[in-house]
């Protein structure tokens, strides 16, 4: 089953408790929080006491991507905060493999994330490891932007792989997601589809959750 992963980052940090209870109450399994520190991406987000307040408020499954240099250094804290997913670029880890390792030591899955310039070989010693793959189908550091659809052959891609490996890692898409493409990403074999202004842009987030998780339903059901 497809899960749709709304990303706080679009959402009313001035109520950001009540946008998630929204989406929560739509349905919603987890939300995605994108960590970005204004030197590996030209901004600066949230950290980790956002996320520990956060975990007393929701009981979804928080999804941290980390856009941070030096992810080794944080990642046991945003998992000790709450994190029950933590992904790192493959860009800022020259011991991927460590960092990975980390991350499932401290107990929470483990995803690799590639930016749109990064090819998908450069996973193919890991794929064993990760839990999940997270391809940024926009460049990182900013919501709101277009879609880029070279993504779209790169999870065509790794589905390939995880079939021919026999690996289980899932695969997730973050950037421009909307209603005109989230099927198209989900029939290339996506898994987790991240959404942020499309969700949180909007004047009702628990409605637009509501046309996306219909919109990704009806393609599963077309591929079945």
């Amino acid at each position: 089953m497809v899960e749709i992963a709304p990303s706080i980052l679009a959402a009313d940090f001035s109520r950001l408790g009540e946008e998630i209870q929204a989406v929560q109450n739509a349905g919603a399994s987890m939300i995605h929080i994108d960590v970005m520190d204004g030197r590996f991406v030209p901004n600066i987000t949230i950290g980790v006491p956002v996320v520990r307040s956060l975990r007393s408020a929701t009981d979804l499954t928080f999804d941290c991507h980390l856009m941070i240099e030096d992810p080794d250094r944080y990642s046991p804290e945003f998992v000790r905060a709450g994190a029950q997913m933590v992904s790192v670029h493959q860009e800022t880890c020259p011991h991927l493999h460590r960092s990975l390792q980390l991350i499932r030591d401290h107990g929470a899955l483990a995803g690799a994330v590639l930016n749109p310039a990064t090819p998908v070989h450069t996973l193919d010693d890991v794929l064993d490891l990760v839990d999940y793959v997270l391809v940024m189908s926009v460049n990182p550091g900013f919501g709101g932007q277009k879609f880029l659809p070279l993504a779209v052959e790169k999870i065509r891609r790794l589905d390939r792989i995880r079939q021919e490996r026999n690996l289980a890692f899932r695969i997730e898409i973050d950037g421009g997601i909307t209603l005109d493409n989230v099927g198209e990403v989900i029939r290339a074999g996506c898994d987790i589809v991240v959404a942020g202004t499309t969700i949180f842009g909007t004047p009702d987030p628990a409605q637009a959750f509501d046309a996306v998780r219909r919109a990704a339903e009806q393609t599963q059901l077309l591929r079945a």
